[in-house]
């Protein structure tokens, strides 16, 4: 199991249009990869399931991948986050 933790820095939060994105991202790999944030997660595949987080800017969430490719699964998340949250 792979997992890194993330502090996001869009001013509106994980919304709809990169909440689509990440799912689609996530749906690449094997692995389940799983955002949390304080008590609760859900499935990066899951739209739904990403915005009823609730992350808004400035919030940490932790993400997890567990699976064949978590490895490659960790890093390509890490880098989208950095790169569109």
């Amino acid at each position: 199991m792979k997992s890194f933790s993330y502090t996001i820095t869009d001013p509106v939060g994980i919304h709809a249009r990169p909440a689509g994105q990440l799912a689609k991202e996530a749906k690449a790999f094997s692995s389940q990869i799983t955002v949390s944030k304080g008590e609760k997660s859900a499935e990066a595949t899951k739209l739904m399931g990403l915005m009823s987080l609730g992350v808004k800017q400035g919030d940490t969430v932790v993400v997890t991948a567990q699976g064949a490719d978590e490895e490659t699964a960790a890093e390509k998340m890490e880098t989208f986050f950095r790169e569109n949250l």
